[in-house]
């Protein structure tokens, strides 16, 4: 029982709903093309987006702990992993056995779905399975790749990647709101970094808090979640996306406050969980509310 529990933990249940709000964005944009995709093409985006972020997560804390890096690391819960594996070490054959068998049903899926649209789903899929199998590993040792790795995932190729599986094309809309995700994501990856940055760098990580420094990365999580308002207002004001997704600024006091505050707690951990707990709810709310918007 304890070996089962740890790996549930370790699918970080928590986090999952960033997937299906991503995929989601994607499910809006094809509606809103006038596209009625099928219940069942529908629900095996979701399932397939959702089942790519737990293979992540899964992939991730197996990595964590065979490299050490979850016996030194200082968990919040925003950061640092589940620490599911250091209180049951035998779980971890199990945690990979179930990393791979959702990769697995996350691959079935997108051969479905290459079935049914072709090469741009082929493109699209290798790109979100490569992105699983080498982040941990081998991404997080290159600074650039490490920041718009996340983003790249959970942007253009999960919002793309739905809207071509339901058989809707491309245009500026898909564009800016998959680029939206992309800022939130990465940034989202970017501030959690730092409360992790000194056990990244006993395991050989290269992310940019470690090479640029805490002040740095500070400032670029606020251009990231800033500049991703801006491209909201920017989006709504030039009609690439529709006028409701004006909706999405309503958590952008929230997004000031953050910037503003994060560089004077970057060595005060007691005041740097509720930036990193506020970021979360900023994140999640902004991409719901978008999905809303251009729902409407």
């Amino acid at each position: 029982m304890p070996e089962t529990a740890a790996v549930v933990r370790a699918f970080r249940p928590n986090f999952l709903i960033l997937a299906p709000l991503c995929a989601g964005l994607g499910v809006a944009l094809a509606w809103r093309q006038g596209v009625a995709p099928a219940i069942l093409d529908t629900l095996l985006a979701l399932i397939g987006a959702l089942l790519a972020h737990a293979a992540v997560n899964l992939f991730n804390e197996y990595e964590d702990f065979v490299s050490g890096l979850d016996m030194i690391t200082r968990r919040t819960p925003f950061s640092g992993g589940s620490g599911a594996l250091p209180e049951a070490p035998s779980a971890a054959r199990g945690v990979l056995m179930a990393a791979i068998s959702t990769l697995g049903l996350v691959v079935a899926i997108g051969i479905y779905f290459l079935w049914q649209r072709g090469l741009p789903m082929l493109v699209l899929g290798v790109a979100g399975v490569l992105l699983v199998l080498t982040y941990t590993r081998w991404i997080t040792r290159s600074p650039l790749l490490c920041l718009l790795a996340p983003g790249m995932g959970f942007g253009p190729v999960m919002v793309l990647g739905t809207l071509v599986a339901l058989g809707a094309s491309l245009d500026a809309s898909a564009i800016t709101a998959s680029v939206i995700s992309l800022l939130l994501v990465s940034e989202l990856l970017l501030i959690n970094q730092i409360p992790d940055a000194e056990a990244d760098r006993e395991v050989g990580r290269r992310h940019l808090v470690i090479t640029r420094g805490k002040p740095a990365a500070a400032r670029l999580v606020a251009a990231m979640l800033l500049g991703s308002f801006a491209l909201i207002g920017m989006g709504a004001l030039a009609q690439w996306l529709p006028a409701w997704s004006a909706l999405a600024l309503i958590p952008l006091p929230a997004a000031l406050w953050i910037s503003r505050k994060l560089p004077s707690v970057l060595e005060q951990p007691e005041c740097l969980n509720p930036i990193l707990g506020t970021n979360v709810a900023v994140l999640l709310s902004t991409l719901a509310l978008l999905v809303t918007g251009i729902s409407l």
